[in-house]
């Protein structure tokens, strides 16, 4: 039996991811995108990463986003880890026309 994720459907293909101040993260949807320290959208690599969940990867973050759950399993920004005190929250991003 496997312990990687299965998917019904093929996994989003695009996420923003939200660096956040800790103590804002359950203040509510408004409040996290506005106390966002930091804001990125990633695409889908198309890669599996060591946590077993999709690789996203865009303007300096990288991420393994389990995408039933919308939860951050790893990730890198600007090549190294997250600043103790902010935490990663992802939001969906509707997909590209045509896309």
């Amino acid at each position: 039996m496997s312990h990687q994720p299965q998917y019904a459907n093929r996994p989003p293909q695009r996420f923003e991811i939200l660096l956040v101040p800790e103590h804002v993260e359950s203040r509510g949807d408004a409040s996290v995108v506005d106390s966002a320290v930091r804001s990125a959208v990633v695409e889908a690599t198309g890669e599996t990463g060591v946590s077993g969940y999709p690789r996203y990867a865009g303007h300096g973050i990288e991420a393994e986003i389990d995408s039933a759950g919308r939860a951050v399993e790893a990730l890198l920004v600007d090549g190294s880890e997250l600043d103790i005190g902010l935490t990663a929250v992802v939001r969906d991003v509707p997909p590209r026309p045509g896309g």
